[in-house]
C-alpha cells in the first residue's frame, strides 16, 4: 500500500504596511537654504565695465562696501548712487587712470583698504581690446594694447597681493580672457597680454597660499560688451555681462586660480590649443 508523501505547508506572508514617511522638515517650517554670502569690502578696478558694473550689483544686493575706480567721475557717480540704491552699505568712487597711474599702486591699495577697513576682495577688470591690424604697424598702439592689459593690470594685482599678505586674507580676480590660451592672427597682441596676466596670476595665486589668501585668472568667452562692438554676435557662444558677474562673483569665493566663464571655454580652448600648427593654420581664427 502506497504512503502519499508529506505535505509541505503553503508559506505564509505577512502583509507590512510601509512606514510612513517622515517630512525632513516640519511642516511649519521651511528648507534650509544655503546662507548668502557674507557683506564683502571690495576694490573695483575698470568699474564702469559691463561685466564691472553688473558684479558691483551683485556685491550691493549683498550689502557689501566699495570702492569703484575708472577714468570718468559723472558715469561713476551715477554707478555709486545705482548701488547704494540697491543696498550697499558703503560706495566710493576714485577717478583714476588705471594704466598712467599703475606705478603708485601699491600705495592706492593700502588707502583703499584703510578706507574700508581692510580688503576681502580686489577684481581687476581694466582691458584694452585694441586694432590688432593697426598694432601690427604702430608702436604706439602695440605698447598700449600691451600696457593697459598686462603691465598695469599686473602691478595692480600685485599691489592687492601685497595688502593680502599683510593681513592674512583676501582673494583677487583678475579679468582675463580665453584670447589668452592661443595666439591668433586677428588679436594676437591682446592675447599675448591676457595669456600673461593669466600666468602671471597663477604664479601670484601660488605665493598667496601660504597666507591664506586667494588669486584668480578668470577667462571669459565672448561676452556681449560695448568692447565687442564691432564684432557679429549672437549664438550659444556669446554670454551677458550677469553670467560674466556671476562667475566673477564665485571665483572670488571659491575654486582654483585658472577659471573659464561660463565653464564649457574650458574644453572649447583644450581642443584649440591641442590643433596641430600644420591645421590651425589653416583657419582663419
Amino acid at each position: 500500500m502506497s504512503q502519499d508523501p508529506p505535505q509541505t505547508p503553503e508559506p505564509s506572508f505577512e502583509l507590512k504596511r510601509p512606514k510612513p514617511m517622515t517630512a525632513r522638515y516640519p511642516a511649519d517650517e521651511p528648507p534650509r537654504r544655503l546662507a548668502p554670502p557674507p557683506p564683502r569690502k571690495v576694490v573695483v578696478l575698470g568699474a564702469l565695465s559691463a561685466m564691472a558694473a553688473a558684479t558691483a550689483r551683485l556685491y550691493a544686493a549683498d550689502k557689501g562696501r566699495l570702492i569703484l575706480v575708472a577714468r570718468h567721475e559723472g558715469r561713476l557717480q551715477a554707478l555709486a548712487d545705482d548701488l547704494r540704491a540697491r543696498g550697499a552699505a558703503q560706495v566710493e568712487i576714485e577717478t583714476l587712470d588705471l594704466a598712467v597711474e599703475a606705478a603708485s599702486a601699491a600705495q592706492r591699495m593700502r588707502a583703499w583698504s584703510e578706507t574700508l577697513g581692510g580688503l576681502d576682495h580686489v577684481l581687476v577688470f581694466h582691458g584694452y581690446l585694441g586694432d590688432q591690424a593697426a598694432a601690427s604697424s604702430d608702436a604706439a598702439e602695440l605698447a598700449r594694447i600691451i600696457d593697459v592689459n598686462f603691465t598695469s593690470a599686473a602691478l595692480w594685482c600685485e599691489a592687492a597681493a601685497g595688502v593680502f599678505r599683510t593681513q592674512g586674507r583676501g582673494a583677487l580676480v583678475a579679468v582675463s580672457s580665453v584670447a589668452g590660451d592661443r595666439g591668433r592672427q586677428s588679436n594676437y597682441a591682446y592675447g599675448a597680454a591676457k595669456g600673461g596676466l593669466a600666468l602671471f596670476v597663477q604664479g601670484l595665486a601660488h605665493s598667496l597660499a601660504a597666507s591664506n589668501a586667494r588669486a584668480v585668472a578668470l577667462k571669459p568667452g565672448f561676452v556681449d560688451t560695448p568692447m565687442t562692438e564691432g564684432l557679429k554676435k549672437g549664438g550659444p557662444l556669446w554670454a551677458k555681462p550677469e553670467a560674466i558677474a556671476e562667475a566673477v562673483r564665485r571665483a572670488a569665493e571659491r575654486g582654483g586660480p585658472i577659471q573659464y566663464a561660463p565653464g564649457f571655454w574650458r574644453w572649447i580652448m583644450l581642443a584649440i590649443r591641442s590643433a596641430p600648427a600644420f591645421v590651425f593654420h589653416r583657419t582663419r581664427l
